[in-house]
């Protein structure tokens, strides 16, 4: 039997804060009401800081981040079309497989999982496409996979540069509330999130942030759709509702936890996941073990994956940390499975938790097989968390 709090260290779903879980205690609602056009407001206007935009338009629908990645594609582009991707994480590569499922034609670019979006590649490819055949660029902003954060703004110059006119898709599931998101500044056309990650939510509501652009390509799009359809969404957002049944305790849930970012400010949101971030990495550091991010520059401020030593099954540490210490860690995925352990430090998190997560996994390593010092990640952590005192010399003191 587990007893006490259990540990939830996973990249997605994040840690629910009570304020968040109280909001939802609502009773069913009509959803066809006037006064329920509030709620729908306060979430998509709500969402625009943290997209970084206000130009664009916001969608939600129920379902997934997974959902809108198919929403982007379906309401923009047409079956053939070329588009370009790179696979670099389990995710990137689930975004390549789903564009083939919709008919689309990828030009992938394959890369190091660890890496980021090759940008020059991405440059030349896109300067030798004279005749704008490829009609979209997809970028994996965060990939949870491998802890990995790309330059989204990098791959903007490199349209601009080409003076290629290519819708941009970004995925920012897992970076999105997180990480610093410049939807205008950067020219992206489609971005897509959920609901359950930086945002604090439950799972349940993909969100879709549209450009101008964007909904000018969906003049043109005529691949099928009928959930997903964009034009309808949006246009029952202006009328405050949903063109079906929307899920309102989700909502609740939701405009709660952005009225707490927008309490917490958004640049200190963003600077409370640096913090956290560079504390775990010195943990893994402290440890002496890598990380899969092949370079500083790459290394996420939402998840960081751990490779174990070699002699050391990752899945043994994760089945370890859960089944004695109650702690859910993020398993390695795709050809990092038994290879990497993940922890997530994103959303409703602060300094005690993070040395927690790290405490957990410096036991369930060690009992894995792994030949660390118990302590040294979490006193590492400790090092980058603390605050310098400011203390006045005995001097000082005795001269007042």
């Amino acid at each position: 039997m587990k007893t006490g709090l259990a540990h939830l260290y996973i990249p997605g779903p994040t840690n629910v804060p009570e304020a968040v879980r109280r909001a939802m205690a609502v009773p069913m609602q009509d959803h066809r009401a006037a006064d329920f056009g509030i709620l729908t407001a306060a979430v998509t206007e709500g969402m625009k800081p943290v997209l970084g935009t206000t130009k664009g338009h916001v969608a939600l629908f129920p379902g997934s981040g997974t959902g809108c990645w198919e929403a982007a594609i379906c309401n923009t582009l047409n079956s053939g079309d070329k588009v370009l991707m790179a696979r670099h994480g389990h995710f990137s590569h689930l975004w390549a497989e789903m564009a083939r499922k919709l008919q689309l034609d990828p030009v992938i670019v394959d890369v190091a999982w660890g890496a980021g979006v090759p940008v020059n590649e991405f440059a030349r490819i896109l300067g030798a496409d004279r005749r704008g055949e490829i009609k979209a660029v997809f970028v994996t902003h965060n990939e949870t996979a491998t802890g990995v954060t790309s330059d989204v703004a990098a791959v903007r110059a490199a349209l601009d540069s080409a003076f290629h006119d290519a819708l941009l898709f970004v995925d920012g599931v897992s970076s999105i509330g997180s990480i610093p998101f410049r939807m205008d500044d950067w020219g992206v056309d489609m971005a897509v999130t959920g609901s359950q990650k930086g945002l604090m939510s439950p799972a349940g509501l993909g969100i879709l942030g549209v450009s101008p652009k964007a909904l000018q390509a969906c003049e043109t799009a005529r691949m099928p759709r009928a959930f997903f359809d964009l034009k309808d969404m949006l246009r029952a957002h202006e009328a405050g509702s949903f063109p079906y049944t929307p899920p309102a305790p989700l909502l609740h849930g939701l405009r709660a936890a952005l009225a707490r970012m927008q309490e917490e400010g958004l640049d200190t949101v963003y600077a409370r996941h640096r913090r956290l971030a560079n504390g775990v990495r010195r943990a893994v550091a402290a440890w002496g073990l890598e990380i899969c991010a092949e370079h500083p520059l790459l290394q996420s401020d939402t998840v960081t994956a751990i490779r174990t030593p070699a002699h050391v099954d990752a899945r043994e540490v994760i089945r370890i940390a859960y089944d004695r210490y109650n702690c859910s860690l993020g398993s390695g995925l795709g050809p990092l499975a038994g290879k990497v352990f993940r922890i997530g430090h994103l959303g409703d998190l602060n300094e005690g938790m993070c040395l927690t997560a790290i405490a957990l996994a410096e036991l369930a390593l060690v009992e894995a097989g792994a030949e660390i010092t118990l302590g040294s990640g979490v006193a590492a952590a400790q090092a980058a968390f603390v605050r310098p005192v400011a203390r006045q010399s005995a001097a000082a003191v005795a001269a007042e």
